[in-house]
């Protein structure tokens, strides 16, 4: 059971405006460097808006999981459905781990103490942080793994990836996208097209196993928020599309990444 005693009454009474606005902003950091922005929404969700950590996490989860459905066909139309469906060992792949890491992920942020998930939180973020100054500014190879290897290094990869999403509330393309090309040599375009088909199923565990629970809860409270922080989001990703590269990635990421910096800290410092 989840040990946030004010889990379940807790319900945000901020403007409509202001939610939306927030959404909006994560969603437009998010499109400008491709990715959905979930991991900038967590640390508002908790230091503006006032929700516990398992609260914020179920809720970053509703929201990825809407983003992550409206950008899907979205990605389709720009790669072909054909051509993904060549790479289907790979989503396969990695599937088998992250399912399995998506379930566990979700169990162990349940029965943290809020305090330990607090810090655990603000370790992931650091592990985010990295994670896009890596793959934002290295020229990615591949590691050229022969098959028996590749496909367990794929299924471990999987799960700590699904465990890393399941207690962020992330879609986690941040850590899919590098390692799809890092093990398989896909281009980056193919990798952030199978990544999203990765993300979904997974997500979906990890929303399954959040409401066997109180902590599910939450959600049903705050249903009219996410919607309209959701809609924000989207919104602000269509614009970030469009500012794609306007921003130099050496002045972009560098600031992104001190911004998730910043927020672990101040989420390791949260009572």
């Amino acid at each position: 059971m989840p040990t946030d005693e004010h889990l379940a009454p807790f319900r945000s009474t901020h403007a409509t405006s202001a939610v939306f606005g927030a959404g909006a902003a994560i969603g437009l950091l998010g499109g400008m460097i491709g990715l959905g922005g979930a991991e900038f929404r967590l640390p508002l969700l908790i230091g503006l808006f006032g929700f516990a950590a398992l609260a914020a996490v179920i809720l970053n989860k509703a929201m990825s999981l809407v983003v992550v459905l409206v950008a899907l066909p979205a990605r389709l139309g720009a790669v072909p459905a054909a051509e993904i469906a060549a790479h289907w060992p790979v989503a396969v792949n990695l599937l088998a781990g992250s399912l399995l890491g998506a379930w566990a992920g979700a169990t162990w942020a349940v029965r943290m103490r809020s305090s330990t998930l607090y810090k655990v939180l603000a370790a992931l973020m650091v592990l985010m942080a990295a994670a896009l100054v890596l793959t934002h500014t290295t020229a990615l190879g591949t590691l050229d793994l022969p098959l028996w290897a590749q496909v367990p290094a794929g299924v471990v990869a999987g799960f700590g990836i699904g465990v890393v999403a399941a207690i962020m509330g992330v879609a986690g393309g941040e850590l899919l996208i590098p390692t799809i090309v890092l093990l398989y040599g896909e281009d980056i375009k193919t990798a952030g097209s199978l990544s999203l088909l990765v993300s979904l199923p997974t997500m979906l565990v990890a929303f399954a196993r959040y409401s066997r629970d109180g902590s599910f809860t939450v959600l049903g409270a705050n249903l009219r928020f996410t919607a309209v922080m959701a809609a924000g989001s989207i919104a602000g990703a269509v614009l970030g599309g469009m500012l794609l590269g306007v921003f130099p990635d050496l002045i972009l990421i560098p600031a992104l990444a001190v911004l998730l910096l910043v927020s672990a800290v101040k989420l390791a410092r949260h009572d």
